[in-house]
């Protein structure tokens, strides 16, 4: 089976190719920089981040972009509010950015255009579109001649006509730079200069660019004119990305991306979580409650084009599963030596990596792949609980070792991994490993000498602070915390 992806542009599944055999050029639109991501920003950026990783595991080379815009109307807004500068602002809600990222196990991007940082290549390409007969300056802006290009609406299924007609009657109302446009869908390229906010100068006079050029330039200028995959939020394909499409081809006559994959909204109380309605939870805060892993698992859990409900409910059924999940990631860690695993790597167990590209090969269904990661999981912790209470296992050290390794690389690819340091970690209540060991051989030499007092009182000690003995034939006494 090969992979294949739903483009949005085409309404259909089809199978994913490359301009360059073996490479893929990618880019996602990022963060406007004025406040703290929420649980939205996660979703799409371990979406695209897992794509990113599935894609590099199956032998591409990715080479993935991903924009920060840095000059916006909220971005200036936010900083009248606390008397600070737009520099400031953005530089401090992107280094928060790549805080809460890496919390989430996130990785980086390849490179992190930002729109300040492109206003040669912005005005370059608005000069293009004006060359061409896509673009009018019109006092101090330039905009975008929408009906200039034919294939207007070809990526949201909307038509020209329709947006004229559901313009009508209130543009000049809602949109106070009616009367500068040629046509009321026209958008801005280049805005002029406004009293009190930072501007550049530029062909058309002091000014700063508009929010649909800024993505095209960076597009251009780090991948090329045609890329393999543009990515982002379902919110973003009308008008952020039909702008896109517009002045990206019109100046350059070829395709823009040759698939364009969006990811579904996360949803509270059925209403799209966003900083406009007031109903959004900050990703920081989130952490604060509950595993960054388990908000991996719980966004992976669901199809990446649905919609996604965040619940109490959900979020703790998200926690018992990553349980589950890193019960199995840290068996080797826990139980190797005992069961004697090798230092040498064993080979992928085949029938589960097959099944589980089989699964992700389908639209990036990560649910699917995560199906077969909870079976080995499940498998090895009914073998760890034999071990503990049994002294022995019904599968062979062998193949537990391949199972575990399986697990891990696959899990890996989804970017979810245990921390194994938690294993030998100083518990809460302060007994470590060596001292439950040093208690388990007084309480030996007590039974040996028959004194099964002592003996009790030390199981019941232990017992008090978590830990469960489990004495085997042989005189063996396994433990494990409760």
């Amino acid at each position: 089976m090969s992979l294949t992806v739903y483009n949005t542009l085409t309404r259909k599944k089809e199978p994913f190719t490359t301009i360059e055999e073996g490479k893929v050029r990618m880019y996602c639109c990022g963060i406007t920089a004025y406040d703290y991501c929420h649980l939205g920003h996660a979703r799409t950026c371990i979406v695209w981040d897992v794509v990113r990783r599935y894609l590099q595991w199956r032998g591409y080379d990715v080479n993935y972009i991903q924009n920060f815009t840095d000059i916006d109307d909220k971005i200036l807004n936010r900083a009248r509010k606390e008397n600070t500068t737009m520099e400031a602002v953005s530089e401090r809600f992107i280094e928060a950015y790549f805080e809460d990222m890496e919390r989430l196990g996130v990785g980086k991007a390849d490179a992190y255009p930002r729109a300040t940082h492109a206003l040669n290549e912005i005005q370059q390409l608005v000069s293009d579109l004006e060359a061409k007969g896509y673009a009018y300056a019109s006092e101090g802006d330039v905009y975008y001649h929408v009906r200039q290009f034919k294939d207007y609406g070809k990526l949201s299924g909307r038509k020209l006509e329709d947006l004229q007609a559901g313009a009508s009657g209130r543009v000049t109302v809602e949109d106070p730079e009616a009367s500068k446009k040629k046509d009321p869908a026209d958008f801005a390229l280049w805005k002029g200069a406004k009293p009190g906010e930072p501007a550049w100068d530029s062909p058309w006079g002091k000014g700063r660019p508009g929010w649909h050029i800024e993505c095209s330039a960076m597009v251009r200028e780090m991948l090329g004119e045609t890329i393999d995959i543009h990515a982002g939020g379902s919110d973003l394909i009308f008008p952020h990305h039909e702008n896109e499409i517009a002045q990206s081809e019109a100046a350059t006559g070829e395709t823009l991306a040759t698939s364009w994959l969006h990811n579904g909204m996360v949803k509270v109380g059925g209403e799209k979580m966003s900083k406009s309605l007031g109903n959004f939870t900050t990703i920081r805060d989130l952490l604060e409650k509950i595993d960054p892993m388990a908000v991996r698992l719980f966004i992976l859990q669901a199809h990446y084009r649905k919609p996604v409900d965040f619940t109490d409910e959900a979020l703790e059924a998200a926690t018992n599963g990553w349980q589950t999940l890193s019960e199995g990631l840290l068996f080797g860690f826990q139980y190797g030596s005992q069961l004697g695993f090798k230092r040498d790597l064993p080979e992928l167990l085949p029938e589960f990596r097959q099944r589980f590209q089989d699964a992700v090969d389908d639209d990036f269904n990560f649910a699917g792949g995560l199906a077969v990661l909870f079976e080995i999981a499940k498998e090895l912790r009914k073998e760890g609980n034999l071990l503990v209470h049994q002294g022995k296992t019904e599968t062979s050290s062998e193949v537990l070792q391949q199972q575990w390794y399986t697990l891990r690389a696959l899990a890996t690819v989804l970017g979810l991994e245990a921390d194994s340091n938690q294993l030998n970690s100083e518990p809460t209540n302060g007994l470590g490993d060596s001292e439950i060991e040093a208690l388990i051989a007084q309480r030996k030499e007590a039974r040996k000498n028959k004194n099964f007092a002592e003996s009790d009182r030390i199981r019941d000690e232990l017992k008090e602070q978590g830990v469960i003995l489990v004495d085997q034939a042989g005189g063996v006494t396994n433990w494990h915390r409760g």
